[in-house]
């Protein structure tokens, strides 16, 4: 076998680095173009490009129970700063597009139960909500009276209340509508 190998052609050695060469720049080329395209990786924003301004309207609230909207609007605003490239401001003058929506239902439902008793352990809050989204620009309906809910618990155990799972639920339909800005994958 060594016989072999020491009496090999140049041309031969030529011609296995030359396809080795070649085998290993196609594999790159195609690894690098696999991370890119329609179907690949990308690190672009997924939020439309051309809205830099949101004014955000007080939500509605089409319940009786009162006060939710000033929390649900308050978590909205902070969480469209923190998590969006967007800037809030309060004019429509001034602003790229229009946010408005109204808080149409709010529940309460008992999760658990005490054995002894009988009385409610734990409690869950549900609100639920519709979104608009309008580009001031082109009249465009970003969302189109998108409903949305979310939900947390409380428990009186816990010396929790109502208020903290609504502002808490508040919180979370913020962020379940600022996913909703997003671009469709």
């Amino acid at each position: 076998m060594k016989g072999k190998i020491k009496n090999q052609k140049p041309e031969d050695k030529n011609r296995k680095s030359c396809l080795l060469l070649f085998a290993f720049c196609l594999f790159s080329c195609l690894g690098l173009c696999g991370c890119s395209g329609i179907y690949g990786y990308s690190n672009e924003s997924l939020f439309p490009r051309d809205v830099n301004t949101v004014c955000l309207e007080m939500f509605d609230n089409r319940t009786f129970r009162r006060g939710l909207e000033y929390e649900l609007s308050d978590a909205l605003a902070k969480r469209i700063e923190a998590d969006t490239p967007y800037k809030i401001v309060s004019s429509t003058s001034r602003a790229d597009t229009v946010m408005n929506g109204q808080i149409v239902l709010i529940t309460e439902s008992a999760l658990s139960l005490e054995l002894e008793l009988g009385g409610v352990l734990e409690r869950e809050v549900e609100v639920r909500a519709v979104v608009n989204w309008k580009n001031l620009k082109t009249g465009e309906l970003l969302i189109a009276s998108q409903q949305v809910s979310a939900s947390a618990t409380y428990s009186t155990f816990q010396k929790q209340d109502f208020s903290y799972a609504s502002n808490l639920a508040a919180n979370n339909l913020a962020r379940k509508i600022v996913e909703l800005m997003e671009k469709k994958w």
